[in-house]
């Protein structure tokens, strides 16, 4: 969870963030959209409207989820095949954007995807960037891990990177940039792409959006999910106080809906207002050079990327990610670097440590929110032991996640 929204993000110590939703999206006479994820015999179910925002787990009987299920606009496909080393091509042959790293297109709903993939053999990872990033920022972990023996594949989320970025404004608020729905985009993704059982790891708000894929995914087709300096969502309606709630709601309106919003946007969109963000997001300050600053900041001036920012700014609704942690089916790890200064690490081990399908909590001392680029020599193995665990099917949750802390070379 990058850049632009940082500025905002900062009144999080005071105030509150933000979630959406388009996947099982239908008329309810509500305000706003309502969303539903049905996985065995639950529903839950997110509520979304200007001001407020609920969530809740209710137990149906098999005809009323038979009854739902008629209504939902899609569904996790199974897994259809193994990906060959050309998948989907819009136009044009795969391209070399580093050494053994292949950039390509996939088509989802109608819309252009971006892809990175390296390796050919072992089994598969998946990882997803955070808000305002894509996939050139595991340029650092692509190539390392398929040297590992993985096929990697690395996947700008729709709205981000160089996907497709659909004009919110004619869509139900937040009914497009939210967590189900790019949960849904990676399950198609694994179904259609990957065609093998994938390992999901993410970063920032990417986690949700990972947590998201490992429910509405056919079984055995998430094997766990690794959440880095997973977003806590600090702006969310249920972490802000009441009082201030319609200050925030009235804030984030206005954003959207006047000027205010893309004049705001313009200002941070610019290299040395990035690379402040970025200096005070990471721990490791010499991790932010200027090939990093051009490849978070180049996508975000492409046509609709402020519309794309000023929706999602003004998502306080949707999932918190202990609601999620606490009903996947498949083990998660977390990692966590000390120094992050948007995501607290002790509030994160307070509110995931003990969850059930929480494997291991680790805590990388010297590294800030993005620990996957200021470390990769760190988190590279990290990634590959929690991975290889998953496909053989020995990294199982517990009563309480086990606790290691990692050194980082010169913290």
């Amino acid at each position: 969870s990058l850049c632009y929204a940082m500025p905002i993000l900062k009144m999080r110590s005071t105030l509150g963030s933000s979630v959406p939703c388009h996947h099982n999206v239908f008329s309810t006479g509500l305000k706003g959209a309502t969303c539903i994820v049905k996985r065995h015999r639950t529903v839950r179910v997110y509520e979304d409207s200007a001001d407020t925002a609920t969530c809740s787990t209710v137990a149906c009987r098999a005809d009323h989820l038979q009854e739902l299920g008629s209504r939902r606009t899609r569904r996790a496909s199974p897994i259809v095949r193994a990906a060959s080393s050309s998948t989907t091509a819009v136009g044009s042959e795969p391209r070399e954007v580093y050494p053994g790293v292949f950039e390509e297109y996939w088509i989802w709903k109608g819309h252009k995807i971006r892809f990175q993939r390296s390796g050919d053999k072992g089994p598969a990872l998946l990882l997803v960037h955070g808000f305002g990033g894509n996939a050139d920022h595991w340029r650092k972990n692509t190539p390392d891990l398929a040297k590992r023996g993985f096929r990697v594949f690395a996947i700008d989320l729709l709205g981000y990177g160089y996907s497709d970025k659909p004009n919110p404004r004619n869509a139900p608020q937040n009914s497009i940039y939210c967590f189900p729905n790019w949960g849904v985009q990676l399950s198609d993704f694994i179904s259609e792409v990957v065609g093998a059982p994938t390992c999901i790891i993410t970063n920032s708000v990417g986690g949700l959006a990972g947590l998201e894929a490992s429910l509405v995914a056919q079984r055995g087709q998430v094997t766990g999910v690794q959440l880095i300096d997973i977003s806590l969502r600090g702006l969310h309606v249920k972490r802000t106080n009441p009082l201030l709630r319609p200050f925030v709601a009235s804030f984030q309106r206005l954003l959207k809906e006047t000027d205010l919003g893309k004049a705001f946007f313009g200002s941070v969109a610019k290299p040395q207002t990035v690379r402040n963000i970025l200096r005070e997001a990471y721990g490791v300050k010499e991790a932010v050079t200027e090939e990093l600053v051009d490849k978070i900041l180049s996508p975000g001036l492409q046509p609709g990327a402020v519309d794309v920012f000023l929706d999602f700014i003004t998502y306080s609704g949707g999932p918190l990610p202990e609601d999620l942690i606490a009903v996947t089916p498949v083990p998660v790890s977390i990692l966590w670097g000390e120094k992050d200064p948007w995501e607290d690490i002790r509030q994160g081990r307070a509110l995931f440590g003990s969850l059930p399908a929480v494997t291991e909590f680790i805590p990388l001392p010297g590294v800030g929110h993005c620990p996957q680029d200021e470390a990769p020599e760190v988190v590279n193995p990290l990634i590959e032991k929690f991975a290889r665990a998953c496909a053989s099917g020995q990294s199982k949750g517990g009563a309480g996640a086990q606790t290691a802390v990692v050194a980082v070379e010169g913290a």
